[in-house]
C-alpha cells in the first residue's frame, strides 16, 4: 500500500510536531545506502526464507540530496526540538523491514527524507492536531483532498504526572493518495491503530501510576497555585515517549508495528475488473439468500408469537415444542445450500467419469443436463454428497434441487438430484421411466488387494457403480451439444482440471444465453411456433435433445431477468407496434 503512518505530539512549547514515521520503497535503496553499517549492523536476517525481516542501518543520502543529512534534512533544526518534539536519538540510523515476497521496504524515521513527502506529513500533522478533531478531542477522523493527500487521523491523550492537565496529546495517522482505498480500509485501521494505542496507554498509565504513588503531583500544584506553571517543572516540560512509558524499545516495536500495518493493510483488498452484467447464477444464489433470510425471520416471528400465547405450564408437565421448523433434510431442498461434510470423495467431473466409465459417465451426464431424477442409492451417505457436489457443476444453480439423503422416494418434480439409502424402495414406474436414472453403489464382489494411500480412493475401492435407466443412451446418439464439447474437455489431458472447470463455466454461460433469447422469443413476445423453429437454428439449437436442454434450463433463470423482461413488455415504448 503507498501510504505513510505517522505518530505525531502536540509539544506545549513548539507546537504539533511528526515523532515518527514509517513509508514504504518499492524501489531499491540509492548506492551508498548502509555504507555506514557497522559490521555488527548488518542485516540479521538475511538467512530466513520469508516474511518481513526487520534491521536497523544508517540510510546514506543521495548526491541529489545533499552532502550530509544534517544540512539536507527537510526536519526542523535541533534547536527548536526538544525531548517531546524527538523519538530517535541524533545519529540513529533509523528503521529498514524487507519484505522478502514483494521487494519492499518499510522504513521509518522521525521525518521524511524527501521534501515533498515532509511537507504533505507535517500538514496532516498540523491539521490532526489543531483544526481536525472529533468531538472529545480523542477518536478518528477523515480529511484531505487531492493536492495533499487523503488521511486517516486518531487522536488520544497518554497519561503525564508532569503534563498541564496531566495528559499529553497525540495521533496516528495514515495518509494516502487514494480516497477510496482509505475510506474502505477504515474499519481494518481503526481496529489495528486502536490497538497500538491502547498499549501505548496502559504502559503510560503503569508509569502514571507509579508517579503519582510515589510524589502526588496534585497536591503539590495546589500547594503552589500562585506560582506560574511553566516555572515550577524545573526543566521538565517536554518528556520523550520512552520516558512516559519506560520503554526503551518502543520506536522499534512502533516500527515493526506500522509496517505490519502497511503490509497488511494493502493485501487485504484487491482490485478486479468486472466485465458486463453479473451471470444468471449470481442472481439466483443471491435470490436463494434473500429468500432464506425472509424464511429464518418468519420462523423467528412465529416462535416469538407462539411463545406469547403459550400457557405457563407447571413444571415438569409435558408440553409441545413451539419449534415447529422442518427437521428433515428433504425439506430444505429448495435452497441447494449443502455442503459436504467430509472431503469429497469425488474430485472432479473427470474423477467421475474415470470412474464410473465413458459410457455410465455419458448417460448419467446426459439425464443431470435434460433435467431428469438422478437417483443415487449407497449406504454412504457422504459418497452421494460428494456425488451430487460434482454433477450439480453441469447444471445452473437455478435448475439445482437437492435432496442429500432421504429415507423415502421423493417425486421428481422436488427434486432432480435424490439420494436414497440401499434399502428404500423406488416405484417400478420410476424404474421404467425415462425421466429417471439411477446409479447404485454396490459393493465390490472383485477381489484383490486394496489401494494404499488417499483415502478417498480405498473408498471407492469398495464400490461398484451400476448405472440403469428405463430409456438408455444410444451410443451413436448425438446429444446435446454442449454435452459433447463437455466430453471433449474432459478427456483432453493437457487441460488441467482447473482450466476443464473455467470450460464449463463458460458453456453453462453461453447456453444461458440462448436461453434467455428463446424465453423472451417464446414467453415474452410470444412468436409463433415456426418463428421458433428459424431462431432455434440460428442458435444451432434445432436437436431434439438441445431443444429439452433449453427449455429444461429455462427454469433455472431469475426471478430478476424474469421481471424485468415483463416489465419491459409492460412500459409504453414495449407496446409499440413492430414494424
Amino acid at each position: 500500500m503507498n501510504a505513510i503512518v505517522a505518530l505525531c505530539h502536540f509539544c506545549e512549547l513548539h507546537g504539533p510536531r511528526t515523532l515518527f514515521c514509517t513509508e514504504v520503497l518499492h524501489a531499491p535503496l540509492p548506492q551508498g545506502a548502509g555504507s555506514g553499517d557497522s559490521p555488527g549492523r548488518a542485516e540479521q536476517a538475511e538467512e530466513e526464507e520469508g516474511g518481513i525481516q526487520m534491521s536497523s542501518r544508517i540510510r546514506a543520502h543521495s548526491p541529489a540530496e545533499g552532502a550530509s543529512a544534517e544540512s539536507s534534512s527537510p526536519g526542523p533544526k535541533k534547536s527548536d526540538m526538544c525531548e517531546g518534539c524527538r523519538s530517535l536519538a541524533a545519529g540513529h540510523p533509523g528503521y529498514i523491514s524487507h519484505d522478502q515476497e514483494t521487494s519492499i521496504k518499510y522504513v521509518s524515521h522521525q521525518h521524511p527524507n524527501h521534501p515533498q513527502l515532509f511537507s504533505i506529513v507535517r500538514q496532516a500533522c498540523v491539521r490532526s492536531l489543531s483544526c481536525e478533531v472529533c468531538p472529545g478531542r480523542e477518536g478518528p477522523i477523515f480529511f484531505g483532498d487531492e493536492q495533499h493527500g487523503f488521511v486517516f487521523s486518531h487522536t488520544f491523550f497518554i497519561k503525564d504526572s508532569l503534563a498541564r492537565g496531566f495528559q499529553r496529546w497525540y495521533s496516528i495517522i495514515a495518509i494516502m493518495m487514494d480516497r477510496i482505498y482509505l475510506i474502505n480500509s477504515w474499519p481494518f485501521l481503526l481496529g489495528k491503530i486502536r490497538g497500538i494505542i491502547d498499549e501505548l496507554q496502559d504502559k503510560a498509565l503503569k508509569v502514571f501510576e507509579a508517579e503519582q504513588f510515589g510524589c502526588p503531583q496534585r497536591a503539590q500544584r495546589m500547594n503552589t497555585a500562585f506560582t506560574p506553571f511553566l516555572h515550577q517543572r524545573n526543566g521538565n516540560a517536554a518528556r520523550s515517549l520512552t520516558s512516559l512509558t519506560n520503554d526503551d524499545s518502543l520506536w522499534a516495536c512502533l516500527h515493526t508495528s506500522f509496517a505490519w500495518l502497511l503490509k497488511a493493510c494493502g493485501s487485504r483488498l484487491t482490485e478486479k475488473l468486472l466485465e458486463g452484467a453479473p451471470t444468471e447464477d449470481t442472481l439466483v444464489q443471491m435470490e436463494q439468500l434473500a429468500d432464506l433470510e425472509e424464511e429464518s425471520e418468519g420462523w423467528d416471528n412465529s416462535e416469538a408469537e407462539e411463545e406469547e400465547k403459550a400457557p405457563v405450564l407447571p413444571e415438569g408437565a409435558g408440553g409441545r415444542e413451539l419449534s415447529e421448523g422442518p427437521a428433515d433434510p428433504s425439506s430444505l431442498s429448495d435452497c441447494g445450500n449443502w455442503q459436504p461434510r467430509k472431503p469429497s470423495v469425488f474430485k472432479s467431473l473427470r474423477h467421475m467419469r474415470q470412474v464410473l466409465g465413458a459410457p455410465s459417465f455419458r448417460t448419467l451426464a446426459w439425464h443431470v443436463l435434460m433435467g431428469n431424477q438422478v437417483i443415487w442409492k449407497s449406504r454412504d451417505a457422504d459418497l452421494v454428497h460428494s456425488a451430487f457436489e460434482v454433477l450439480r457443476t453441469m447444471l445452473p444453480v437455478g435448475c439445482v434441487r437437492v435432496i442429500p439423503y432421504s429415507s423415502q422416494y421423493e417425486e421428481a418434480y422436488r427434486c432432480n438430484f435424490l439420494g436414497l439409502s440401499p434399502h428404500v424402495h423406488i416405484p417400478s414406474h420410476v424404474l421404467s421411466s425415462e425421466f429417471a436414472v439411477v446409479v447404485e453403489a454396490r459393493p465390490a464382489t472383485r477381489s484383490g488387494p486394496q489401494p494404499a494411500g488417499r483415502e478417498d480412493a480405498q473408498s471407492l475401492s469398495k464400490h461398484e457403480f451400476v448405472v440403469t435407466s428405463g430409456s438408455p443412451v444410444a451410443a451413436d446418439r448425438v446429444g446435446p451439444t454442449i454435452l459433447n464439447k463437455m466430453e471433449a474437455a474432459l478427456t483432453n489431458q493437457n487441460l488441467s482440471v482447473d482450466v476443464v472447470d473455467q470450460c464449463l463455466v463458460c458453456l453453462k454461460e453461453e447456453w444461458m444465453n440462448k436461453v434467455k433469447v428463446l424465453f423472451k422469443f417464446t414467453k415474452v413476445d410470444s412468436r409463433p411456433k415456426e418463428d421458433t423453429q428459424k431462431l432455434l437454428s440460428i442458435l444451432g439449437a434445432s436437436e431434439e435433445d438441445n431443444v429439452k436442454l433449453l427449455k429444461f434450463w429455462m427454469t433455472g433463470l431469475s426471478k430478476t431477468y424474469k421481471s424485468h423482461l415483463m416489465s419491459t413488455v409492460r412500459s409504453p415504448t414495449a407496446s409499440e407496434p413492430r414494424t
